[in-house]
């Protein structure tokens, strides 16, 4: 069976059982090995991406049924060779260590970001709640977010 998905705006042709997790048609069939297969449960987030701008576990999700819908993966996230503002503070927090949950994180908070641009504490915590670390812990995280904030009225 041939599925049509739309990657990163791309229009592209998957040859396969259309119950295959996306994780792995992304992985094994376009690649993109952003996403990490790490629980195969939903839990850990390592797999995350953005489906019509909604991050969730391509572990769990049946790559069947994300046909027609807009699916973003890491590769996708901002310009090409350049680090979004949110990489940018994760990695001067020095987040980044094993890069396991990195791509996952970064799925979830961005389009929390966009929508909260000033969050709390809390609210940072709250959104990371489908994203494990086993690295960092999760303060430097948090702190990294909130220095975007900083910077931000730094420069106003």
């Amino acid at each position: 069976m041939t599925l049509y998905l739309n990657i990163n705006g791309e229009d592209r042709a998957f040859h396969g059982d259309a119950m295959t997790p996306l994780v792995d048609v992304l992985r094994e069939g376009m690649l993109l090995t952003g996403a990490k297969a790490v629980c195969r449960e939903g839990f850990c987030g390592a797999c995350t991406v953005q489906v019509d701008g909604i991050p969730m576990p391509s572990c769990l999700l049946p790559a069947g049924l994300a046909v027609g819908r807009a699916i973003v993966s890491i590769e996708g996230i901002g310009e090409e060779g350049e680090l979004t503002p949110l990489q940018r503070a994760l990695e001067d927090h020095d987040v980044v260590q094993c890069g396991m949950c990195f791509p996952g994180m970064v799925m979830t908070l961005t389009p929390f970001l966009a929508a909260n641009p000033n969050p709390s504490r809390d609210e940072i915590k709250q959104a990371m709640v489908g994203n494990i670390c086993r690295c960092t812990g999760y303060e430097r995280i948090i702190d990294a977010v909130l220095s975007m904030q900083a910077q931000k009225e730094t420069a106003a």
